[in-house]
């Protein structure tokens, strides 16, 4: 069964809720207004959705703190010289799949050639939600690809960005040592904010560290605090 097969058998077996009792309760009652049954099921509608926000919103927060850093193995080669090195979508996809999964989430690409190539990811959670974006490319035809390589190279390079920008994923191509000692670490002030936030949100600490890849909260790359505390308050305004 695929994920998405998954993930939408696990929302039609959802427990009935009250409202949607009082609903099937009135559709079968010849007196009631139809004005006011259509309201009840907007209401319903509305909610439903609310809680799924709320669940994928929950789970995105769980699930930040395991994402990998990616290793960036691939590499832009001109004229003979390595331009820059990036992540490769096999190594983005194996190192993301078994999180995604366990926290409930799959996901998938759509592609469309009308004007140009783009390339939309689409993250879905089991609760009903999902986000979407997209970009759009021209065909990749630097290194001497013919036009298939260079589709599937602009494809791929789609895969990566969108993934990258529902995720918040992070690569580096140093080790980690290096990595590390490269980057300006946060302030004392926010190294305590950050605390406050992880015993506020209940976060398990060894957790969120490893996601980081350092052994303290004040080890954590200035870059990076922005977006850590977005997860932390997702997760707060999630309990």
């Amino acid at each position: 069964m695929s994920n998405i097969a998954r993930v939408e058998q696990q929302v039609i077996a959802r427990d009935v809720s009250p409202m949607l009792s009082m609903i099937e309760r009135a559709a079968r009652d010849p007196s009631v207004d139809m004005d006011k049954m259509e309201r009840l099921v907007q209401m319903k509608v509305a909610e439903d959705k609310r809680q799924a926000q709320a669940s994928f919103d929950a789970a995105m927060a769980d699930l930040q703190p395991e994402l990998p850093t990616i290793g960036e193995r691939g590499k832009a080669v001109v004229q003979g010289q390595t331009r820059y090195t990036f992540a490769l979508w096999e190594d983005i996809n194996a190192a993301i799949k078994p999180v995604l999964m366990k926290h409930g989430f799959a996901l998938t690409f759509r592609t469309s050639f009308a004007d140009g190539i783009t390339v939309t990811g689409v993250l879905s959670h089991r609760a009903g939600h999902r986000e979407e974006t997209s970009i759009t490319l021209p065909s990749d035809s630097s290194g001497s690809k013919n036009a298939v390589q260079a589709v599937a190279s602009s494809v791929s390079y789609g895969k990566r960005y969108t993934a990258g920008a529902l995720l918040n994923l992070t690569s580096h191509g140093e080790d980690d040592d290096a990595y590390r000692a490269a980057v300006e670490t946060i302030s004392e002030e926010q190294e305590i904010l950050i605390n406050d936030m992880l015993e506020a949100t209940g976060s398990d600490k060894a957790k969120f560290l490893k996601w980081l890849k350092v052994e303290r909260v004040i080890d954590i790359p200035a870059k990076s605090f922005d977006s850590v505390m977005v997860t932390l308050k997702a997760k707060e305004r999630a309990k």
